[in-house]
């Protein structure tokens, strides 16, 4: 083996843990690839020799990378009108494949994921690599070009928002997946308080239906209008496959045989609180749904 090979085989050990920190860092899974092919790209051309702490070197240069490109979305004004959905990773609800272990390692649900969409790109930074990955300030304090102190106020104040928001979804999948079942059932047959009765009082319903199909990201609020909203929207989709989304219950809903949509749920005291709404086909076709296909 030589010296290249060696070092490519150092790197892939290492992948799972900067997939899964890029993907915290942008929420989107190719960006994420780009980061982590980055950090490839910089360890090659360093005296891999003089780093004495591999995973901590390349953890750090994936933060560096990952900041620049929240800093480059911003400059170039990229973010949608309205709220932003993540990528979701899906699986099929009896297992996810080893590939998608890296991004799914801790559950990372896509509420979670759409606080973090609201973050300055340095607290994003210090929330993740700090509250996620345990790294000390300061060692993330250069990165961001501030002060351990400073670094520390940065993710204190993105922990509030986080802390603040419904992101954590009830641990047992099977009771996840009764709930998102219910909620189902009642909309196929268009039973309002069935509905009503799943539903958290103050529930909140995230769509991105994608350019393509005329709409920005919209937000709906309240079990009423989601209520009806879901009635509607069973009438679209022909069909509804179990999945797991970002590993929790979710749905993939089909028309004429093709994925139309991705929803994933938070569940808390058995209700819904949350919804994420993924309808956007150009988004959709990125994502590897052929599982559910015919």
């Amino acid at each position: 083996m030589n010296t290249n090979d060696f070092l490519a085989e150092r790197f892939e050990r290492h992948r799972p843990l900067l997939e899964s920190v890029a993907y915290r860092m942008l929420g989107s899974l190719s960006e994420a690839a780009d980061a982590v092919q980055e950090a490839w790209l910089r360890l090659s051309r360093s005296d891999a020799d003089e780093i004495d702490n591999l995973p901590g070197w390349l953890t750090t240069v994936v933060g560096r990378v990952c900041l620049d490109m929240l800093r480059q979305r911003t400059a170039r004004r990229e973010e949608p009108v309205g709220e932003h959905l993540p990528d979701p990773v899906v699986s099929h609800h009896e297992g996810s494949g080893p590939e998608q272990q890296a991004v799914l390692a801790d559950s990372v649900g896509l509420a979670l994921l759409v606080v973090l969409e609201t973050l300055n790109p340095a607290e994003r930074l210090a929330f993740v690599l700090h509250d996620m990955f345990a790294l000390p300030f300061e060692e993330i304090a250069p990165i961001v070009g501030r002060t351990p102190a400073a670094t520390r106020q940065l993710a204190s104040r993105a922990r509030r928002r986080v802390q603040g928001a419904s992101t954590v979804a009830a641990p047992d999948l099977a009771r996840q997946r009764e709930v998102v079942d219910a909620f189902l059932a009642a909309a196929r047959g268009g039973d309002f308080d069935a509905l009503l009765a799943v539903l958290d009082p103050d529930v909140i319903t995230r769509v991105d239906l994608g350019a393509a199909r005329g709409g920005v990201p919209a937000v709906v609020r309240g079990a009423e209008v989601v209520a009806r909203q879901a009635i509607t929207y069973a009438r679209l989709a022909q069909s509804s496959h179990p999945a797991l989304v970002n590993g929790a219950a979710g749905v993939v809903a089909t028309r004429d045989g093709r994925p139309y949509s991705v929803m994933s749920f938070t569940i808390i005291d058995d209700r819904i609180v949350e919804i994420q709404s993924l309808a956007d086909p150009v988004r959709l076709a990125r994502l590897d749904l052929s599982a559910f296909e015919g």
